[in-house]
C-alpha cells in the first residue's frame, strides 16, 4: 500500500472510499468491495471541519492513525491518501447546498452538516477523479445526497456492518462507556422488531415503543420513510426504510433498516 500526501500521486479511474479515519470493520467492508470492482483502491482520511456543528464536536472526533494504516492495508487499499486542509481547501470553499433533502432529519438537527459533506465530497471527487466511489448505507441520507452530485462517477451502495449484538459499526462507538454501549442496542432492536411487523402502522408503533423503553436514549427522530424522497412512508410506498437517530450519554448514534412487511 502506498501512503500518498498529495493528490497528484493518485491514479484516476480508481475505486474511491472517502473516510474521516477512526477506521473500523464497516470501513474495511467498503475497502473490500472497492477492491472487488477495481484493482486500484484509493481511500482518503480527512476530518472535514465544514460538517461539524461545533469546534468541540470536531475536537472530540476520534483519531487512530496507526490503526487506520494497518486496517486499510489489510483490507485491500492500494493508495491511502492523507491530504492536509490546504490541499482540500486552498481558498475559501464554495459551499454546495444540500437543498430540501439536506434540511430533513439529520439536516434538521445539524444545520449546515450536509452542505459541508457535499462540499468536501465534490472537492475529493475533483481531485481523485474516480470511476467508482463506495459509500455505506449506515449514513443513508448522506448516501442519497452524494448520488445527486456524482455525475459520471458510479456510486456503489454498501450494506451496514453490525456488531454481534446488532449495533451499527461507527467511529463514534468508541466514545460509549460500558453502560452506554449496552443501552445503545435498543436502536437496532427497535428497527429489527419494526421490520418484522405485519403492517406499516404496527411497525411505527413497535419502533417508537421499543425506543421509548430505554430511558438512557434521548431520541431525535424515528420514522419510516420513502427511500426515494424521504417523505413519510405510506402503505403503497415501494421502498420503505426505518431511520433512527438519538443520543446516549452525549454520543450521537444513527441507524436505519429496510422495511418489507408481509414478506417474511
Amino acid at each position: 500500500m502506498k501512503i500518498v500526501t498529495n493528490a497528484t500521486e493518485l491514479v484516476s479511474g480508481c475505486a474511491f472510499v472517502p473516510t474521516m479515519g477512526a477506521l473500523h470493520e464497516g470501513h474495511a467492508s467498503l475497502f473490500r468491495i472497492a477492491r472487488e470492482i477495481n484493482e486500484i483502491v484509493v481511500a482518503s482520511i480527512f476530518v472535514n471541519p465544514l460538517q461539524f456543528e461545533s469546534k468541540d464536536d470536531l475536537a472530540k472526533y476520534p483519531r487512530t492513525p496507526d490503526r487506520d494504516i494497518d486496517l486499510a492495508e489489510a483490507s485491500g487499499v492500494t493508495h491511502l491518501w492523507l491530504p492536509n486542509q490546504s490541499e482540500i481547501y486552498p481558498a475559501e470553499p464554495k459551499i454546495i447546498s444540500a437543498g430540501e433533502l439536506g434540511n430533513k432529519f439529520e439536516g434538521a438537527s445539524r444545520k449546515g452538516h450536509f452542505d459541508g459533506v457535499l462540499t468536501v465530497v465534490q472537492r475529493l471527487f475533483e481531485l481523485v477523479k474516480p470511476a467508482q466511489a463506495v459509500f455505506g448505507e449506515k449514513d443513508f441520507q448522506q448516501l442519497a445526497l452524494v448520488k445527486t452530485i456524482a455525475g459520471n462517477i458510479e456510486i456503489i451502495q454498501a450494506p451496514i456492518i453490525r456488531e454481534a449484538d446488532g449495533l451499527a459499526a461507527s467511529s463514534r462507538n468508541v466514545r460509549l462507556d460500558e453502560i452506554s454501549r449496552e443501552k445503545s442496542v435498543v436502536i437496532s432492536k427497535a428497527l429489527y422488531s419494526a421490520s418484522r411487523a405485519e403492517s406499516l402502522n404496527k411497525a411505527r408503533s413497535v419502533l417508537n415503543e421499543i425506543l421509548a423503553s430505554e430511558q438512557g436514549l434521548t431520541l431525535d427522530y424515528a420514522e419510516i420513510i420513502d427511500e426515494v424522497d424521504f417523505s413519510s412512508a405510506i402503505e403503497s410506498t415501494q421502498k420503505k426504510r426505518g431511520i433512527v437517530a438519538g443520543w446516549i450519554n452525549g454520543v450521537r448514534l444513527l441507524d436505519n433498516m429496510q422495511m418489507i412487511f408481509g414478506d417474511k
